[in-house]
């Protein structure tokens, strides 16, 4: 039988991930910091876009992004549409010219206004011959500019360096030395290596060693934990024998073994107790001080508050949205000036770009929006009598009662906060797995059997300290059925010692305070 070749058409479906579609799935799945910054490229790169500074009414009221009467955003094709005039444009547009950024052709700077007078953006000409506002100006200066830049820990040792009469061959030691202390200040070295590296002897090594431990902050440059302690005790003369002995103990001290401790140290209950205070006063790690990054707050995307009639009114907070807009004007001016086939392609380009990012971001927060509704919904008894009452929830859940895919309602949560009469959380939190009932009634969320735990260990007395078995009991009263296991997982997540760590503790505590009571 012979092969032949013939022609045929087959009519299918088939899901196609174009690169924009890509990129608004990211979107859902960015910050508010990782949003702003995103937006930022894109005006850049784009000329029709512009970051507004009005309020949420005031956009509403000017309705400057590109839409037809049906909503939809409008993409200028290429040809006889991009000749029309401008009032039919702008008509096109969904906007009046008034409504749009005004155009200043003989606007001239005084120069007599120096900073304080607001510089025109400039005009620049791409390569394509497109004359485009650049955005940039004089005035455009970020305070970041005017903000000292923080100090690092090595640019603080490398100062005092500096200012001290360390000789040559001591100070050149030292520099190689603070290069080599990680974050929290610690010199994680071998002095032999050292020596052989540089070719110094085993003194003037020791000798840079107790020079750099000598500069500010307290505890910088030590080999270990224990090291750095005494650094700090001595430098307030409180080294002492015992202080020096409990140190090298500090395994018996984190166990609260304080028997032990109280033989090695020979110190008494009372003196055991106040080393202790003194201990935790230390900081272990001195070098965080310099951590060299800037403190990154929480803003909430979503704000919760309570109605007079008891419900909750949800709102995206508008405070963390881009305000974008499409410069109307501007595309008016270039569409009836432009001659050049590569010239229409980029306005072309820049206006399905400009739509589409307006559209995509609209859609990000209608989506943000819909997720939190069906968050406060589902949890409206945490909102109203606190975390005993979080229900356990799952991403299937919510993406189900919204009609979402669950890959979508798990990038909406990540990254973004909301503000609660409660307090500040993470989206995340509100999801936790189902603790199984004793009476095969609903589950108890995780969060909640985290919090029950703690309080029943909060409310122990020295004489009546919970293993992790009572727990186990404790809570099966309560309508809670949960392995022994998962109490001590919960536990040493909450950083919550074992019953033997808790007793010696709370026992100390109890002899501490009946010793100092008065006769």
């Amino acid at each position: 039988m012979g092969l032949s070749q013939k022609l045929s058409m087959r009519q299918g479906q088939s899901l196609v991930m174009t690169p924009q579609l890509t990129q608004s799935i990211k979107l859902l799945a960015m910050s508010n910091v990782e949003l702003n910054a995103f937006v930022e490229s894109e005006v850049e790169k784009n000329p029709l876009l512009e970051i507004s500074s009005e309020s949420p009414h005031e956009r509403e009221t000017h309705a400057a992004v590109a839409t037809s009467e049906s909503g939809e955003p409008i993409s200028l094709s290429l040809g006889e549409e991009l000749d029309t005039s401008a009032a039919q444009l702008a008509e096109n547009l969904g906007t009046s010219v008034e409504n749009t950024f005004p155009d200043e052709p003989d606007y001239t700077p005084d120069p007599s206004a120096g900073l304080m007078e607001t510089a025109r953006n400039d005009v620049a000409t791409a390569p394509n011959g497109l004359q485009m506002s650049s955005g940039i100006s004089s005035s455009d200066a970020s305070i970041a500019d005017y903000t000292a830049q923080e100090e690092t820990l090595h640019d603080h040792l490398l100062h005092q360096l500096a200012l001290s009469a360390a000789s040559a061959p001591v100070a050149l030691i030292v520099r190689d030395l603070i290069s080599q202390l990680d974050n929290a200040g610690y010199l994680q070295i071998d002095m032999e290596e050292l020596c052989a590296r540089l070719g110094a002897t085993d003194a003037v090594a020791r000798q840079a060693v107790a020079l750099l431990q000598s500069f500010e902050p307290v505890g910088i440059g030590a080999r270990n934990l224990a090291e750095c302690l005494r650094l700090q005790l001595a430098d307030r003369d409180r080294l002492d024998p015992a202080i020096d002995c409990l140190l090298d103990n500090l395994n018996l001290l984190a166990k609260r073994d304080f028997v032990t401790l109280k033989s090695r140290t020979g110190l008494d209950v009372e003196d055991l107790h106040d080393a202790l205070v003194e201990i935790q006063a230390l900081d272990p790690k001195p070098g965080h001080a310099f951590a060299g990054s800037n403190s990154q707050y929480v803003v909430a995307d979503v704000l919760v508050s309570q109605t007079p009639d008891l419900g909750w009114r949800i709102e995206l907070n508008s405070e963390t949205l881009p305000k974008v807009l499409i410069n109307n004007t501007y595309v008016s001016q270039l569409s009836t000036k432009l001659t050049g086939s590569d010239d229409k392609t980029f306005l072309h380009e820049c206006t399905q770009s400009a739509n589409w990012l307006t559209k995509s971001l609209d859609q990000r927060a209608q989506t943000i929006l819909k997720v939190a509704r069906e968050i406060v919904k589902q949890q409206d008894a945490f909102l109203v009598h606190g975390v005993q009452k979080l229900r356990p929830l799952t991403l299937k859940a919510v993406a189900d009662a919204i009609e979402m895919h669950e890959s979508s309602v798990s990038r909406v949560t990540s990254n973004k906060y909301m503000m609660t009469p409660r307090g500040i959380f993470e989206l995340k939190y509100f999801f936790t797995t189902s603790i199984a009932s004793t009476d095969k009634g609903d589950g108890h969320s995780a969060e909640a059997v985290r919090d029950r735990i703690k309080s029943l260990i909060d409310a122990e007395s020295p004489g009546a300290i919970l293993s992790d078995d009572a727990i186990v009991e404790a809570l099966k009263t309560s309508g809670i059925d949960i392995a022994r296991r998962t109490i001590a997982k919960y536990r040493e997540a909450m950083n919550i010692p074992s019953s033997v760590q808790r007793r010696r503790e709370k026992r100390t505590a109890q002899h501490l305070s009946s010793s100092r009571q008065p006769a």
